[in-house]
């Protein structure tokens, strides 16, 4: 393991069947995040993502982050209904969930997909338009169980090395990571 410390945003969805069926997925992905000694982003939203903080706080995770939609606590809790329990620090951005995604993506320096639905795939285009490594949990259903046929489609050839694919959360962290560890090699003092 790298002594970096990098921010991994977990994206996936909040509700329908791909949060059922990725349930364990999200919460081993989150002790994966917290073994290798990263960050944990979200969106501070239920489902996926929460399940994402939970693992990596029953793992041990010190920094679970969660970027909000909501301008305040009272407008994240009782507006929008949303979680605060597992996570260390969360930023009300007022950004509804559109510009909230866009600060989220950008403010990883991973992302890894589970599940999903549109707000996932939303999230993944921002993730290829601003060149962030992506990795995708296999096994949920939903958009990172079809990413490949949209990623044929729209040809990013320029960034295949940076998609990866996997069923393991510790492989997929292990790949992430090693795509980070070059990327960021110039720059061992700051991370």
């Amino acid at each position: 393991m790298s002594s970096s410390r990098y921010q991994v945003c977990v994206s996936g969805a909040a509700k329908g069947e791909s949060v059922e069926q990725g349930k364990q997925l999200a919460l081993d992905m989150g002790a994966a995040i917290a073994q290798a000694g990263h960050a944990l982003l979200t969106g501070a939203t239920t489902g996926l993502p929460n399940y994402a903080a939970q693992g990596y706080k029953q793992a041990g995770g010190m920094h679970s982050i969660g970027l909000s939609p909501a301008s305040s606590k009272i407008e994240h809790m009782l507006k929008y209904r949303l979680p605060i329990a597992d996570y260390d620090t969360i930023i009300y951005t007022g950004l509804h969930y559109v510009g909230r995604d866009t600060l989220l993506i950008t403010s990883a320096d991973a992302v890894v997909s589970i599940g999903g639905r549109l707000g996932t795939l939303h999230e993944f285009t921002i993730a290829m338009e601003t060149e962030k490594p992506i990795g995708f949990l296999q096994g949920a259903g939903g958009i990172s169980e079809e990413i490949q046929k949209i990623i044929e489609i729209s040809k990013p050839l320029s960034r295949a090395g940076e998609l990866v694919f996997s069923e393991s959360p510790q492989e997929l962290i292990e790949k992430l990571t090693k795509i980070l560890d070059v990327e960021h090699a110039r720059y061992k003092g700051i991370y």
